[in-house]
């Protein structure tokens, strides 16, 4: 059953002046004129996203959308009214938050993190701030090693709450992060360690060999760049070397070391020069 609110590849059935009308399991739904690709005619597929226009009806867009439903992203507020707050979307059509979704009064040019769901009541796509229940580590679908995907959520005392894989959280110590995070961050990460009642530690980035084999690459070609020489040591600190190779100090180390024992580069009392 076709659904708002998610991507589907659907197949042209017919052409009218007004665009084309699209196979969604016996149903057409139509695809706008402004949006269809040119060149595209009857039985070829197309990959649209669905969401209910004004009059309620299913409408498709080639238009990419921030967020699907499952989906928790950073939206921006783009007008108030008594009952609650239309989020930008990124297609012809906004979200709308419910005051009873909101944490706080939202204010117009903001963003904030919001889940993305179907409403039972009015069956639309529905946005709430109140993302804490739709997240649960009870029955865990990822494990040590796994590489996920994160949403920076909250700063806490000993790093940051992140979103994992838009169905736990974990957290990221300030000791694997050399920089600030801002809510609603996307970036890769891995497992590091699952603890006792499920909490999960977090990493940026690749796990182990992986990781460091892609750095390697990366500073042989930051070192043809910079006339083959680098001011970057095993003393320098953890922020200098976040700040330009965007990685930690341990896999600095590590890439370094292995780099050195290729014979590829050479070690200074003040950097890193090519062999």
């Amino acid at each position: 059953m076709i659904k708002a609110g998610h991507y589907y590849t659907l197949k042209v059935v017919k052409k009218v002046d007004f665009g084309v009308y699209l196979d969604a399991e016996g149903e057409e739904i139509l695809l706008p004129k402004r949006f269809v690709p040119a060149g595209l005619n009857e039985e070829d597929e197309v990959e649209v996203f669905i969401y209910h226009d004004n009059e309620d009806r299913l409408i498709a867009t080639t238009q990419k959308a921030y967020a699907a439903v499952g989906d928790f992203a950073l939206m921006k507020c783009v007008s108030t009214t008594q009952h609650g707050a239309f989020l930008e979307w990124g297609i012809m059509k906004d979200v709308f938050v419910p005051l009873s979704n909101m944490n706080a009064k939202m204010y117009e040019g903001e963003k904030y993190l919001v889940y993305l769901y179907i409403d039972e009541m009015t069956g639309r796509v529905t946005g709430t701030e109140k993302i804490q229940k739709w997240l649960s580590n009870d029955e865990l679908t990822v494990k040590e090693n796994d590489v996920v995907d994160l949403v920076a959520w909250q700063q806490t005392d000993i790093g940051y709450k992140m979103i994992i894989n838009n169905k736990h959280t974990g957290v990221l110590h300030f000791n694997d992060v050399f920089k600030d995070l801002q809510l609603g961050d996307k970036l890769k990460g891995y497992v590091k360690k699952i603890r006792e009642e499920n909490k999960i530690d977090l990493a940026i980035g690749d796990k182990g060999y992986k990781r460091v084999s892609s750095e390697t690459d990366r500073i042989l070609e930051l070192l043809h760049d910079n006339d083959g020489y680098l001011p970057y040591t095993d003393k320098s600190s953890p922020e200098d070397i976040y700040a330009f190779f965007g990685i930690s100090k341990k896999t600095f180390k590590m890439a370094v070391g292995a780099l050195y024992k290729e014979r590829k580069i050479e070690l200074t009392q003040t950097g890193i020069k090519l062999s």
